[in-house]
């Protein structure tokens, strides 16, 4: 059997479906392949954070043009995507990490992002639970949290009203320029394909240079009130995505249920799904350093994830070198989430030849593909 369209998006994640509905915009029949269910895998497995990072320029400016583009969204976000303006706190936990906050508040305010500075007093109003002793914490009011499986299935609806066909179960057995061939041998003819498909991009693509990392989450029952902001230690920032084989950082969340959400760990070269409990047992005493009174909460399940990394932190977002009509949208480890819209609307610019709101080149995937 052979199917046409405009544009095949292989991948039904946060990002394939943030693709998928950038493109329909554009007035392009989209057929989005998913070959198990929309918002699984890396998606499932995030926090739902919408945060603006600072660990390069580049990655500043993706975070933030794409947490521009959430915050445009929330009138038209329906209910179950449960999106909330928490705002993040970036906790210090000595006087070293608070005169971090204030270098950090100030290149988020030269660049336009709000920020505030909160003494070790205020912290403590703010977020009663933390331990006594830290020394303040920055608070970026306007980062937000999400639940990123019911935002994906949004972003795929929208799509289908302009025309889109959704394909679930089916797998990708051979792209080529121009075509991509499906396990039941049907063939889609399009003259655009994207690839989002995350870690498994390098099953397409082998000489691209992802790598899975592995991340723990846990998730207690409810408890309303307990934390009301986005919890981040500063030490994530070298922690969580540093180099390391194996680290955790004291990262929480309230959910809109009364839950907490507890992370976060990193792990990479590991390919099994399980639980690891050495690394679950770091990461839960991590979070009671930071918030003793987690221990009368009770936790209700735990789960990993797998999300697709690169050496320079940087997302791949653009055409593949070397062939026609194949772009990459991968690569966003633990920022998928909130980088989602940001990469879809920079990918969309690029296929439609318009000049993109932010520059494309530190994310193309020449640096990448070997």
């Amino acid at each position: 059997m052979i199917e046409t369209a405009d544009a095949v998006v292989i991948g039904a994640g946060i990002v394939g479906a943030a693709c998928a509905d950038a493109l329909t915009r554009d007035g392009l029949r989209v057929i989005l392949i998913e070959s198990s269910a929309v918002g699984g895998g890396a998606t499932a497995a995030g926090m739902g954070h919408i945060v603006v990072m600072d660990d390069s320029e580049a990655q500043f400016t993706l975070t933030r043009y794409s947490r521009d583009l959430w915050n445009q969204s929330v009138p038209l976000l329906p209910p179950e995507v449960e999106v909330e303006a928490r705002g993040t706190l970036w906790i210090a936990a000595d006087e070293e990490e608070y005169a971090a906050v204030h270098r950090k508040q100030g290149f988020y305010t030269a660049r336009g992002v709000r920020a505030e500075a909160l003494d070790a007093r205020a912290l403590a109003e703010a977020e009663p639970n933390l331990r006594a002793g830290l020394a303040g914490a920055l608070l970026i009011p306007d980062d937000s949290v999400v639940y990123a499986p019911c935002a994906a299935q949004w972003l795929v609806e929208q799509a289908q009203r302009r025309g889109a066909t959704l394909k679930l179960g089916a797998q990708v057995v051979e792209l080529t320029d121009g075509a991509v061939t499906l396990g039941d041998r049907t063939t889609i003819s399009a003259g655009l394909t994207v690839c989002a498909t995350g870690t498994w991009a390098t099953t397409l693509f082998p000489s691209l240079a992802v790598r899975p990392r592995k991340g723990h989450l846990a998730i207690t029952d409810r408890y309303p009130g307990f934390v009301r902001h986005q919890l981040v230690e500063l030490g994530y920032l070298k922690s969580a995505h540093g180099a390391s084989n194996e680290s955790v950082a004291f990262n929480v969340q309230p959910r809109s249920t009364g839950q907490v959400l507890i992370g976060s760990s990193r792990q990479y070269d590991q390919t099994h799904s399980s639980i690891d409990e050495p690394i679950l047992r770091r990461m839960l005493q991590r979070a009671l350093e930071y918030m003793p009174s987690l221990a009368r909460l009770s936790v209700i399940r735990t789960w990993t994830g797998f999300r697709a990394a690169t050496e320079d932190k940087l997302p791949v977002v653009g055409p593949c070198p070397g062939r026609v009509g194949i772009y990459l949208a991968t690569g966003h480890e633990g920022l998928g989430i909130t980088t989602s819209l940001g990469t879809a609307q920079l990918l969309a610019d690029l296929v439609m030849g318009r000049k993109p709101a932010i520059d494309a080149a530190p994310y193309s995937p020449s640096r990448l593909c070997g």
